[in-house]
Parts: C-alpha cells; sequence; structure tokens
C-alpha cells in the first residue's frame, strides 16, 4: 500500500478562461477501489491524463505506482490476442492471463484469434484483464461499459469488485454501487473523497445540501432582524446624543455626562449587532458554493391521432445472408415506453433504424401510422461539427430552446461559440439529447443516448421523461435508468 499524493495542481487549456483545476490538493490509497464522478466538462478525464503526464502543469503529482490507462490503445488489431498479451506483459505467465479472462466469461480460444475479430465486450474484457496483469500498476478506468449490455455489465463489475488498485470513471450507478469503496467527487467549487459507494454518497451529499439549504434561509432571516436592530439602535443613539442638549420643564440643564454615557452605551450596542451580522455574513457566504442545481427540463410531445403508432409482424433481420434477429412481433401504442433488451448484436439498433426508415434488410411486416412524426438520438455523434447556432438552423429547431437546455445540462456560455468537434463525448451526446428534446414529436427513438452523460444529467433526463411521458422506444443499458422510465420490456 502507498499514497498518491496531488499538491496545488493548478491546470487550464490554452485559450481558456478559466482554470479546470486551481491549487487542488488531496491523497489516494493506491489499495483503493475509486469511483470518480462529476458533471461533463468538470475534468474527470483531464485528471486521468494530468497523471499520465500528458500536459504540463503547475503543482506536484507524486505516486509510487506507474499508471495504465483503459481503453488501451491497441496498435496492430490483427495481432492474435496472445501476442497483445505478451507485448503488454512480457513477465506474466500464459495461465495467469487464461485465469484473468476466465473470471471475466471469456474463453481460451480466444487468444490465437485475432485481437480485431473480437467482440466489442470481448476487447474490453481483454484489455481489462490485461492491464491488471501489469507489475505495480495502478489502472484508470475511463468508462468501460459505454456500448455493452447487460450481462457484460455484471461481469465487469464483479470482476472490478474482487480487485483494488483503480480509478473508474463511470456513470452507470449501478455499476459504482457494485465495485467500489471510495467516491472521488469534481463539484462545483471542490474535489472532495468520501468513502463509500455512489448511493452513501449521494445520501450525504442531499444531507449536506439541505443543511446548507436549511442553514442560508435561517442566516438570511437573522441578518434581516440584526439590520434591522442596528439600524434602530443607531436611530436611537443619536436621538439620545442630540437630546444632551435640551433643557428638561424646569428649565434646568439635562446631565449631559449621564446622557452620553447612555448614548455611547446604545452605539456600541449598534455595533455588537454590526459586528454579529457581518459574522452572520460571513458563514452565509461559505454556503451553497457546492450546490448544483438540476433545473427541469422541457419536453413537447405531440399526441398521435390514433391509439397505435406502428405495429411489427414477424419480423426478421439480415446482415448480408445472416440472420440478425428473427421472428420479432410488437407494437408501440401512445405513451408506451418499450426498452429493447438483449445481447451486443442482437439487432436492437438495427430495428429502430428501420423504425425510421433507413435502409435495413428485413422480412416480415411493418406497419407505421400515417404521418408520424418521429425524433431520433443515434449512437453516433461523430458527424457533429460547427457552432451550435448553425446547428440549430440545420435541424429547424427553436436556437433559444436549444441552448435553454443545454444550459440546464451545464453548459457554460463559454462552449456555445466553440466547433462541436472539439467537446467531449458527453458534451456531443447532450446536444443530440437536447436536438430531440426541442422536436416536437409523436414517437421518440432513442439509441444508447446515455453514453458518456454523467449520473446527474442522467437525473434530469429520467425526470423529463416521467412528467411528459412521451410515445418512446429505447435503448439504453443503464439499468437504473432503464427501470425509472420504462413501461413495457421487449427482449431481442
Amino acid at each position: 500500500m502507498s499514497l498518491i499524493s496531488v499538491n496545488n495542481l493548478t491546470f487550464g487549456y490554452d485559450g481558456s478562461y478559466e482554470n479546470v483545476f486551481e491549487n487542488v490538493s488531496f491523497q489516494i490509497n493506491t489499495d483503493w477501489k475509486l469511483g470518480f464522478i462529476g458533471r461533463n466538462g468538470r475534468g474527470k478525464t483531464t485528471f486521468l491524463n494530468l497523471l499520465l503526464k500528458k500536459y504540463e502543469f503547475s503543482g506536484n503529482i507524486h505516486s509510487s505506482v506507474k499508471f495504465e490507462y483503459f481503453p488501451y490503445e491497441i496498435q496492430d488489431k490483427e495481432k492474435n490476442t496472445i501476442e497483445i498479451f505478451y507485448e503488454i506483459c512480457a513477465e506474466q505467465e500464459e495461465w495467469e492471463f487464461i485465469r484473468e479472462i476466465s473470471l471475466l466469461e471469456v474463453t481460451a480460444d480466444v487468444l490465437y484469434r485475432p485481437f480485431s475479430s473480437l467482440s466489442h465486450g470481448e476487447q474490453t474484457k481483454i484489455s481489462l484483464a490485461i492491464l491488471f496483469l501489469v507489475s505495480n500498476s495502478f489502472l484508470l478506468i475511463d468508462e468501460p461499459t459505454n456500448h455493452l449490455d447487460e450481462n457484460a455489465r455484471t461481469v465487469i463489475c464483479k470482476y472490478l469488485n474482487n480487485k483494488k488498485g483503480f480509478i473508474l470513471v463511470s456513470h452507470d450507478r449501478k455499476l459504482l454501487d457494485g465495485c467500489i469503496d471510495h467516491i472521488l467527487s469534481i463539484n462545483k467549487t471542490n474535489i472532495e473523497i468520501q468513502k463509500g459507494n455512489f448511493s452513501s454518497w449521494s445520501e450525504n451529499k442531499a444531507k449536506q445540501d439541505n443543511f446548507e439549504i436549511n442553514e442560508n434561509i435561517k442566516l438570511k432571516k437573522e441578518i434581516s432582524k440584526l439590520s434591522q436592530a442596528a439600524k434602530r439602535s443607531a436611530s436611537w443613539s443619536d436621538i439620545t446624543e442630540k437630546s444632551k442638549y435640551n433643557t428638561v420643564n424646569s428649565g434646568s440643564k439635562i446631565d449631559r455626562g449621564y446622557v452620553g454615557h447612555k448614548a455611547a452605551k446604545i452605539m456600541k450596542r449598534s455595533k455588537n449587532i454590526d459586528t454579529r451580522k457581518e459574522k452572520a455574513i460571513t458563514e452565509k457566504s461559505k454556503l451553497l458554493h457546492n450546490i448544483d442545481e438540476y433545473p427541469p427540463l422541457l419536453l413537447s410531445p405531440v399526441e398521435f391521432t390514433k391509439d397505435r403508432l406502428v405495429e411489427v409482424k414477424n419480423l426478421t433481420l439480415f446482415y448480408g445472408d445472416n440472420k440478425i434477429c428473427e421472428n420479432i412481433s410488437f407494437e408501440i401504442k401512445k405513451g408506451d415506453r418499450i426498452a429493447l433488451c438483449g445481447k451486443n448484436g442482437s439487432g436492437k439498433s438495427s430495428i429502430l433504424k428501420l423504425l425510421r426508415g433507413e435502409n435495413i434488410s428485413y422480412s416480415g411486416e411493418i406497419l407505421i401510422g400515417s404521418g408520424l412524426n418521429i425524433s431520433y438520438i443515434s449512437q453516433n455523434t461523430e458527424t457533429l461539427n460547427g457552432n451550435l447556432s448553425k446547428f440549430a438552423n440545420d435541424n429547424n429547431i427553436d436556437e433559444s430552446l436549444f441552448k435553454t437546455i443545454l444550459r440546464k445540462l451545464d453548459f457554460s456560455r463559454e462552449q456555445f461559440d466553440k466547433n462541436m468537434a472539439d467537446f467531449s463525448g458527453g458534451q456531443k451526446k447532450k446536444v443530440l439529447i437536447a436536438k430531440s428534446l426541442c422536436e416536437r414529436a409523436n414517437l421518440y427513438i432513442w439509441d444508447e443516448p446515455l453514453n458518456f452523460i454523467d449520473i446527474f444529467s442522467r437525473i434530469q433526463i429520467e425526470d423529463v421523461i416521467i412528467k411528459y411521458q412521451p410515445t418512446l422506444i429505447f435503448v439504453e443499458h443503464d439499468i437504473s435508468f432503464r427501470k425509472k422510465i420504462q413501461t413495457k420490456v421487449l427482449n431481442i
């Protein structure tokens, strides 16, 4: 066991108005299973790159372990898996590799197959197994379960739970709860570490936020009362001070020393009240800085003229001469929120593409309501380019509403002028989500909308779907999200 020490870390990208990190200091135990959370764009991947010394920074990062990053970049994917293993883990034995991949439910036959021939899930598992075998390494695991089905996520969660010495960036609440023992969170104004999993962190955060909100309310009331009391005391002091130049009814002079002393006591009381007020203001200024607001999103679904929007009968999909899936039948009615579930490669995305009119080879019958308006979110964000204003104009959506939704999803105004090609994966996905929320549709078709999306934005999206109840068919492997919004499940 050793420590990773971060001292006075300061870093900002060239041309940016603000630093990503400013005098940040903390320590990490190398035996921890550390979950790393924070809203998109707050610097999670940047911090991993700083540990890897990819950027210059001020401050100090000290560690006695070396860092390995996942996803690992395989240079030649045409090599057999066993060759790649020996290139990375020259000191390890083949039996150790077989043991590791068996824990991830991968069979030994993959060793003598080209890495490129493996499924995305198999490649993910192989890379994790290899990296955990690298001697004296601390793993930086960046969103390992994107695009993976439910079973693969469960296997990886179990595997990571039996490991130690890693930082896991993930937005999957179930995964975080299942395999970590500490949380590293990037908040609005600081970075903090807590023992526990995501659920315990979330509960503690809610308690702290509620405490600060209630304290803020109490202090505002106290400051108001103290301000009024100070004004009254100052007024009384002035009146008393002036009164020493008056005379009593008998015509004799007032004891000016006594009156002056009395006025001074009243003024002292006023100053004491001012001191208490300033102290209350100081205490109030320490509150609320780390409270993230999750303003409600907007959605305007349009009710279709008929109860049934889509009917699919005996659908079989083909990829070349191969059947992807067969004999699929279902219907979509108003208010349905249908979760398409199945293993990777079972045809879920192809069904969604077919429903929106893409050219997919199939047999069977698909009946789509006449005049049905569809809003679609694709898995692919690679085509996003240019600024947000042009994107809104090209897609015939209200630019003001579009940007309002993005602001609610934690976009800064500075990002509005940037090229979307330079956005993070999560920010690109938010662009597609905001576009869909702007569209007045009868049916929403969403294909893995939450890849790279932070946990807090996921909760906002859950809430807007539950509030407006659009008709929706979707693929999403985040089990927490899926169970919250689905009304039906279609297993492929």
